[in-house]
């Protein structure tokens, strides 16, 4: 009998399994280790199709940092305060300096998740501008193509550099995190949002988009619309990390904002697919923690993932505590609608981004049987299609000699049936 430590919010708990009935799908820790600043240094002294950062920014030019909000692990902390003492280096004062939180549609970031993103230190002495995706009066920047106004937050307007940091990742249908997406959803007005995110369904012949789906870029019409509006606005550097089970960077792709996100998207892809015989009737899968388990809508990244190793009618095992509970306070409103079918006829007619995830959670819970763990109320799991449950025992009682997949940071591995 062998244990493993599966990650739960911030403590963990302890899974006993017979190695001969279930699969480890994880990435070998030992192959990473956390970048040091001198790293990431020579990494910014090497920037991917862009000239250093020294060669771009000049005394006296105004700077807007752009960083991902509490609901992503993307080691800000340490990337911001290197980037920032360059900028002082280069003779950027901190005065012409500012931080924003690409934030997109979810709630504001807290004065606590600053200190923890930030440090005290930068919180201190950088000014922090709050993204609104409702504002009344968004920077317009053009249109779509299917006639909807391009708008950003007007502080992209600003200032003379805008300079991107984030995490990349796995997403279930923009291909991948960071990059372009700091900027839209990120950083993009509610209606801009919607435009790119609807992009995802296929309305005319039902369910989801033929292009679009994990690991795609190309072809892919989420990513592209969200890289049209990231092309008008032209960030004049990028930092892209790659990081490990605890939030620390292991990888750093920096230069162009583009370029650089492509590579890093292809080494991500290399290192984090991770090829299996078959799928199996049975999937254990924790999140990883905080905060890749605040809510429910970031958690179901981690469903997604399990989704594709295991067979329809199989059983998902989910740990999520969900300490922000579902991420939207709207969000039950789409569990109303009969089934998935209703939901898509629903969005077709007034679609809003968190419908979509809805919907894809509702696709799930109708092809596998969903056992949630969480800290969420039973009978709201059990609206959503899912069978609460308090421990791990409980939700495998009937699983006692089937085999199965265990998957201890769900949303950052992507099986792949390679037979």
């Amino acid at each position: 009998m062998s244990e493993i430590d599966l990650r739960y919010g911030h403590r963990s708990v302890t899974l006993q399994f017979e190695e001969d009935r279930f699969r480890v799908l994880a990435q070998n820790e030992l192959k990473d280790r956390p970048l040091s600043d001198l790293d990431i240094g020579q990494a910014l002294d090497a920037p991917i199709g862009s000239p250093p950062l020294e060669e771009i920014v000049s005394p006296g030019k105004s700077v807007l940092i752009v960083v991902s909000d509490a609901t992503r692990a993307t080691a800000s902390k340490q990337i911001v305060n290197l980037l920032i003492r360059r900028l002082i280096q280069y003779g950027i004062a901190p005065a012409d300096m500012a931080i924003i939180f690409a934030t997109g549609i979810h709630r504001p970031v807290s004065q606590s998740e600053r200190l923890e993103l930030l440090t005290p230190f930068i919180v201190q002495r950088i000014r922090i501008v709050e993204h609104d995706a409702y504002a009344a009066e968004p920077l317009h920047l053009g249109e779509l193509p299917c006639g909807t106004p391009i708008e950003i937050d007007r502080a992209l307007g600003e200032y003379d550099h805008v300079l991107i940091t984030g995490a990349v990742g796995f997403h279930y249908f923009a291909g991948f995190t960071g990059g372009r997406k700091s900027i839209c959803p990120g950083l993009a007005s509610a209606r801009t949002i919607e435009a790119t995110h609807m992009l995802a369904l296929d309305f005319e012949k039902g369910g989801r988009r033929s292009g679009v789906g994990i690991g795609l870029l190309d072809g892919n019409a989420v990513n592209e619309a969200c890289d049209r509006v990231a092309e008008l606005v032209n960030p004049s550097f990028s930092i892209n990390t790659i990081v490990d089970d605890l939030g620390r960077a292991v990888g750093i792709f920096a230069g162009h904002w583009r370029a650089a996100h492509r590579q890093a998207c292809g080494e991500y892809l290399t290192s984090h697919k991770i090829g299996i015989d078959s799928k199996r009737d049975l999937v254990v899968a924790s999140c990883g923690g905080l905060p890749w388990d605040i809510n429910l809508i970031q958690a179901h990244k981690t469903m997604e993932m399990a989704a594709q190793a295991c067979n329809p009618g199989g059983t998902i095992v989910l740990l999520a505590e969900c300490i922000d509970g579902l991420g939207r306070s709207d969000f039950l409103k789409w569990f109303a609608p009969a089934d998935s079918r209703a939901l898509e006829s629903l969005l077709r007619e007034k679609y809003e981004v968190n419908g979509q995830t809805a919907w894809s959670l509702r696709t799930k819970t109708e092809t596998f049987r969903i056992h949630l763990i969480s800290n969420l109320p039973e009978d709201i799991v059990r609206m959503m299609g899912m069978i609460p449950a308090n421990t791990l025992a409980e939700a495998l009682v009937d699983h006692e000699k089937t085999r199965g997949f265990i998957m201890p940071n769900g949303a950052s591995i992507l099986p792949v049936v390679t037979k």
